[in-house]
């Protein structure tokens, strides 16, 4: 019998934030003057070997675009050429695509125009391929924040580079009606064999929709000990006594349970947790993080009282995907901000894991949904 998924379909819901501070008032835009974003590459290039290693900045395209556009340019099948990660269309990005070295020529000949400029070229011996990344910088401008908001901005963000956020999927991932799960789900069920990167970027994000609602059960639970005395939270959480006076002992916000696979972090080696107390300090230390269910047909699925937690949101007919693990708590790094008084604008700098979405940074901070935000000013628009 298949796992019977329990969810909202609605996904106008309020988020659960791990932090507790008053929301923020900023207004936040995805333009190409407002958003940058720079991969960072996962090794040093060889500049030798067969591949040609474009490092590519765009404005108003997609990666997607950008490959048709390179495909275009050089006659190549838009399967040659590689990239490590997506960018959005509406931004001003920094990535790296390979291309084999022989259609340098052609490249150099067609490739005509102004959104795509080659920064620097060099070689390797192998293709880029998905995954291929360390992360991303990003520097982002925000308008119409007072003083003392920026201010606030700056110490809680420095605060979240210390203690981590959890690793939410951006509302990006959903779609422009932020429905596209649903969409997802029926392919999923179909039993068919995915057709084409559209189909399986829709299950993709039917994943992801667990995945979140997953991590925002794992955050409330985690708010519910941290801001009550055990009686309480047990009561509320209606656990065991002494199951909830182990997880309160926990150092770290986001407790973890016997069971849960965890990874050394940035990256490493799928493990579970079998001693709560030894996985929670090297936890609090940043030395691994906990991970969240992508489910699929042959991923590690988490054990004992931590499965009890993911089971809900384990959906056992999709099959169509592989699966994965995600980490589900991250740290910032390299976090610094910039505020100019005259133009009330806040200049925010900071580098996330590959798979991390600026915006759910952005959201921690301000404590308000900027997907809904950025709804609400368009259609005011029209």
């Amino acid at each position: 019998m298949p796992t019977q998924i329990r969810y909202n379909s609605n996904m106008n819901h309020i988020k659960t934030y791990a932090y507790t501070h008053t929301p923020l008032s900023f207004d936040f835009k995805q333009t190409v003057e407002r958003f940058f974003v720079e991969e960072i590459p996962l090794y040093t290039f060889s500049n030798t070997g067969n591949y040609l290693i474009l490092k590519i900045k765009k404005t108003d395209m997609s990666t997607w675009k950008l490959i048709t556009v390179l495909a275009k340019a050089t006659g190549l099948q838009e399967r040659d050429i590689g990239y490590a990660g997506l960018k959005d269309k509406s931004a001003t990005t920094i990535q790296y695509i390979s291309i084999p070295k022989q259609a340098e020529r052609e490249l150099n000949k067609n490739l005509t125009t102004e959104r795509v400029e080659i920064l620097e070229r060099t070689y390797n011996k192998t293709p880029i391929k998905v995954g291929h990344l360390k992360g991303n910088s990003f520097s982002i401008v925000l308008h119409d924040i007072d003083a003392k908001d920026a201010k606030f901005f700056n110490t809680t963000a420095k605060k979240m580079q210390k203690e981590g956020i959890p690793n939410y999927y951006g509302y990006q991932r959903f779609g422009e009606d932020s429905r596209s799960y649903l969409q997802g789900k029926e392919i999923a069920h179909s039993g068919k064999r995915l057709k084409g990167s559209k189909e399986k970027l829709l299950v993709s994000a039917y994943q992801s929709y667990l995945y979140n609602r997953w991590l925002g059960e794992r955050v409330k639970l985690s708010s519910i000990i941290a801001s009550n005395s055990v009686e309480v939270a047990t009561k509320k959480l209606d656990y065991p006594l002494e199951l909830v006076q182990v997880l309160a002992k926990q150092p770290h916000f986001f407790k973890l349970f016997l069971g849960d696979i965890i990874m050394p972090y940035p990256y490493g080696k799928l493990g579970y947790v079998k001693d709560m107390y030894q996985s929670a300090e090297a936890f609090n230390q940043k030395k691994l993080s906990p991970t969240g269910l992508l489910c699929g047909a042959t991923v590690e699925r988490s054990k004992s009282d931590a499965y009890y937690l993911e089971e809900p949101y384990d959906d056992t007919e999709l099959n169509a995907l592989k699966g994965d693990r995600r980490f589900a708590w991250i740290w910032p790094k390299e976090v610094e901000t910039e505020y100019n008084p005259d133009t009330k604008k806040l200049t925010v700098e900071f580098y996330l894991p590959k798979g991390s979405y600026a915006t759910t940074f952005l959201e921690e901070v301000g404590k308000f949904s900027l997907k809904e935000t950025t709804l609400n000013k368009s259609n005011s628009k029209t």
